[in-house]
């Protein structure tokens, strides 16, 4: 996955300004494994570029369709996430982890990467009211709200079970 941008217009040009709009699909799945961005998804990353004295600013917010599972539950969920991602790219970097241009262009597929994960509900959750499942046998308590076990017998107590019958 790639996300090139060429900048030559923008090169050592403090002030100047370009937008583009990337349509990407991702080739392979970007999140968590609870929720994510799923493989073969297409995006469409409006991008602003502003040429500063370090380097290019890039700038992008958009909405996209993730889906994973319920937290609770554990049913399949899907639901969109708004991503913002703002990264400076420098002429020349400071620190090892620091964005490049590199050969008039850039490449945002890290700093997408960056973004969409923040973006993630960390316990998605299929409905606010979700119920989950039994502890015991698994069942899905929203299906069955009345739902119940018989409280287990303590197992300090159980030589005495059955005491007392005739």
């Amino acid at each position: 996955m790639t996300l090139i941008v060429q900048l030559k217009e923008l090169i050592n040009k403090p002030g100047n300004m370009k937008e583009v709009v990337l349509e990407h699909t991702v080739s392979e799945a970007i999140g968590t494994e609870v929720m994510g961005i799923p493989a073969g998804s297409t995006l469409s990353i409006p991008v602003r570029l502003e040429s500063v004295h370090e380097g290019i600013l890039a700038s992008a917010e958009f909405t996209a369709s993730a889906s994973g599972i319920c937290s609770r539950c554990l049913d399949e969920i899907s639901e969109d996430i708004d991503v913002e991602i703002q990264e400076l790219f420098m002429y020349r970097p400071e620190q090892e982890d620091d964005f490049v241009v590199e050969q008039d262009r850039i490449d945002l597929e890290q700093a997408l990467i960056d973004s969409v994960v923040p973006a993630l509900p960390l316990k998605p959750l299929c409905s606010e009211d979700c119920a989950g499942l039994c502890a015991r046998c698994g069942i899905r308590i929203d299906e069955d709200p009345s739902h119940s076990h018989e409280d287990p017998i303590d197992p300090r107590f159980s030589a005495l079970e059955g005491f007392g019958e005739g």
